[in-house]
């Protein structure tokens, strides 16, 4: 190391830093198609961060005292590095409906469950539902998270507390009139940058079946005028694209693109109804658009279809992971949902080989940046990149012995090996246990807010499930 280097405030050492190939680094393919950065295992290294982002990352035994003086240092041997995980879509303050709605259909749970219930809904719950949420994803190695909900100011505030990373955008349907898409530009005004840059706003129209073509064009020409992004779902299974090709003779992805929404930008919460045709409209956006999977829900709801991964690889558009809502997923942990989309892939596909260990750890990482509107800027541990940063044991008897240390990170690990966590250069977690979150009285006042929340005797819902 030389004086070149600024001196950081926090320094890891002796990890197995899991980093990656860019593309500036030599074979790094010209083909959208075959962009997937590939994983590089660098033994026994260190990381420096400097003002909250990656000064460096260089072997342990180049270090000297200088390096680490007045710096925090966090002793990582034996441990692994990785970037910290993003989930790319979720409803996190929907922890409060956990398991509230089980083994009935996605109409069913819709309708006479969780929508019901939602019109019970104050700030205050969905404050407490959140840092809840936040010290789950955090506890779980996830440092960002894509959320889409209502009384997001809430949000914002526990994220700004807790210290974790979002882009967040306020659910709003066609049925509110003007005020939903008013309520959304002003949410964006007012967040979009905040907390030192770790909060990121988006507009957040619900779905293309519970808003109408105009407020779409609407919601596209305010993102753009604000350069966000807009997070909505979209073709969530095939039975809605052949639904709207049905009633409208057009797919949501053409919804999306002839209200103008792919040119400014968008995260879709699922796509698991897009189909090889809707290409023609996604490959040429796929510089500023993702799309979201979150295989677990798909499954559980007995959907039929999940995210086609491969088709829009070959496109060159990037999939990120998400959990969707604990109420529907159970949990917020990215961990179980790369694993569930990497075995669903391959059973899907009919094809062992395809979606690699090192493929899941970079839709969990990399591509999950890009679909969050961060990449190049958060989901690989390079310099230059904000320091967020997951730790993990790997030395548990459920990942040992250790033949391949890709794949152990996909198919064996558990989010209970993840030792410490860290957001834009702070410690957050730290031997298992969050350094500033104080969840238990969360808990206990969601539990006391059960019955109040789970009263559907006022026989209305926030809105109608029938897409």
């Amino acid at each position: 190391m030389t004086d070149a280097h600024p001196l950081p405030s926090l320094v890891i050492t002796g990890a197995t830093v899991l980093s990656h190939t860019t593309p500036a680094d030599p074979g790094y393919p010209a083909d959208p198609s075959a962009r997937r950065a590939e994983a590089v295992l660098l033994p026994d290294h260190a990381v420096g961060v400097v003002y909250g982002a990656i000064a460096w990352v260089v072997p342990t035994a180049e270090l000297t005292d200088d390096d680490v003086r007045g710096a925090e240092v966090v002793d990582a041997r034996g441990l692994v590095a990785i970037p910290g995980l993003i989930n790319c879509h979720t409803h996190a303050a929907m922890t409060m409906f956990r398991g509230s709605a089980e083994d009935v259909s996605a109409h069913s749970w819709f309708n006479d469950h969780i929508w019901p219930m939602e019109v019970n809904l104050t700030p205050r719950d969905v404050a407490l539902g959140a840092r809840l949420a936040i010290g789950e994803m955090l506890l779980a190695g996830v440092t960002t998270f894509a959320d889409h909900y209502f009384f997001l100011d809430e949000v914002a505030r526990e994220v700004e507390a807790a210290g974790i990373r979002a882009l967040l955008a306020p659910t709003y349907f066609s049925s509110e009139g003007p005020a939903g898409l008013d309520r959304s530009v002003a949410f964006v005004e007012r967040w979009h940058g905040a907390a030192d840059g770790r909060i990121t706003a988006a507009m957040g129209p619900h779905a293309t079946y519970t808003l109408d073509d105009d407020d779409l064009r609407r919601t596209a020409a305010a993102a753009a005028r604000l350069g966000v992004l807009t997070h909505i779902h979209a073709a969530e299974g095939m039975n809605q694209t052949e639904s709207s090709l049905a009633s409208r003779g057009v797919t949501p992805m053409q919804v999306l693109h002839d209200t103008g929404l792919l040119d400014s930008g968008v995260l879709i919460a699922h796509g698991a109804g897009i189909t090889e045709d809707d290409l023609r409209f996604l490959s040429p956006a796929a510089d500023r658009i993702g799309v979201a999977a979150c295989d677990k829900v798909y499954l559980k709801h007995a959907q039929g279809s999940t995210t086609p991964v491969r088709l829009l690889h070959d496109g060159g558009v990037p999939v990120g992971i998400g959990t969707d809502g604990p109420a529907s997923h159970n949990t917020l942990d990215v961990l179980e949902s790369m694993r569930m989309l990497s075995l669903v892939e391959k059973d899907k596909e009919r094809d062992a080989t395809w979606l690699t260990s090192a493929h899941a750890i970079d839709l969990a990482t990399r591509q999950s940046a890009l679909v969050v509107g961060q990449g190049g800027r958060i989901g690989a541990l390079l310099p230059g990149h904000r320091a967020d940063i997951a730790l993990i044991d790997p030395s548990g008897p459920h990942m040992q012995p250790m033949h391949d240390l890709l794949a152990a990170l996909v198919l064996s690990v558990r989010s209970s090996d993840v030792r410490h966590v860290v957001v834009d250069g702070r410690v957050l977690v730290r031997d298992g246990r969050l350094t500033g979150l104080d969840l238990v009285e969360a808990i206990a006042e969601l539990n006391r807010r059960i019955p109040q929340l789970r009263d559907t005797s006022h026989g209305t819902r926030i809105q109608d499930y029938d897409p």
